[in-house]
């Protein structure tokens, strides 16, 4: 399918879906992820929205406000793909007998607590059976909403409040689960990697390529968090441009089975310039810790290297 080419200010013109007046933190990114999502909408089209429990949908749905312009339905941890999976099906029945005809996409997010774990399950049935749906996971990297206890998206030797550091202890002692590999490996039209950086455009993209195309398709999109990462409000947009310029979040695709890298840097950055502007791995700069950065570095690496082999552009 082809699509116009980006514009900025075109982008921004368009209208509000999702709009101002929530209740989520300043220097948040999971409002920054859901606009740029939700403008990929074309205007012809409405959308129905679902939300696992989450800050989003506690911070946007306060009885009798909502921030939503579009149906929206909130959900257990547990069911958000499986919920809208049954609207699908309903939209399509309404269709099929002519009492539907409005077009309509189904597009659900969901924090990494609801979507890397808890979720889980559900997500990947939806999936398999080929709603015909966008999932979009904002990956703050632990359950910020219920007081920023780790989950499997959980960096290793992050510090957060289930995973303490101390004399006994580093952080969390896990590596973070690679959810976007496994979405892949469900052999779904499109899968994609995404974050905030430059223009928008690499989120806009992926977004609109995900809403208009055919079948279930999955974005993961890093949205820091202040509180947990313990970063300054301001700097949002460079936290998620350290993540991409030393290969902790790398942007790519995956199209019908087939994985495009969308950005390599100039100069990949060791991976401490990116720990350092975070509190929660504060501990990793202290003495006789260097040898855990060095870890998390040839973790990366190898990743990296892997992603690039995935790509054919070894």
């Amino acid at each position: 399918m082809a699509y116009n080419a980006y514009s900025l200010k075109e982008v921004a013109g368009r209208p509000e879906h999702f709009v101002a007046g929530h209740r989520m933190c300043a220097g948040c990114g999971s409002p920054v992820a859901v606009r740029a999502v939700m403008r990929a909408l074309r205007p012809e089209d409405r959308a129905v929205v679902c939300s696992a429990t989450s800050c989003l949908e506690v911070s946007t749905c306060t009885y009798p406000y909502t921030s939503w312009n579009d149906s929206f339905l909130h959900t257990a941890f547990e069911n958000a793909a499986a919920s809208m999976s049954g609207v699908e099906a309903a939209y399509n029945a309404l269709k099929k007998k002519g009492r539907m005809q409005e077009n309509y996409k189904f597009i659900v997010f969901g924090g990494d607590g609801g979507t890397y774990d808890i979720g889980f399950q559900s997500l990947s049935g939806a999936m398999e059976r080929g709603t015909d749906m966008v999932y979009v996971c904002y990956d703050n990297e632990a359950y910020m909403n219920t007081g920023i206890q780790r989950s499997s998206s959980t960096p290793i030797y992050a510090d957060t409040t289930t995973s303490a550091t101390g004399a006994k202890s580093n952080g969390k002692p896990q590596f973070k689960k690679d959810l976007t590999k496994i979405l892949a490996a469900h052999n779904i039209p499109y899968v994609a990697q995404t974050t905030f950086i430059g223009n928008f455009k690499d989120i806009h993209k992926k977004a609109e390529t995900a809403v208009y195309t055919e079948g279930p398709a999955f974005l993961n999109v890093l949205a820091p968090c202040p509180r947990g990462w313990r970063y300054a409000k301001s700097d949002l947009m460079e936290i998620c441009k350290l993540a991409v310029e030393t290969c902790v979040w790398p942007l790519f695709e995956v199209i019908e089975g087939e994985w495009v890298l969308n950005y390599e840097p100039k100069k990949k950055l060791p991976v401490r310039e990116y720990l350092k502007a975070q509190g929660r791995f504060k501990h990793l700069f202290e003495k006789d810790a260097e040898h855990l950065i060095e870890r998390i570095q040839d973790d990366i690496d190898r990743k990296w290297e892997d992603l690039i082999n995935l790509c054919n552009l070894s």
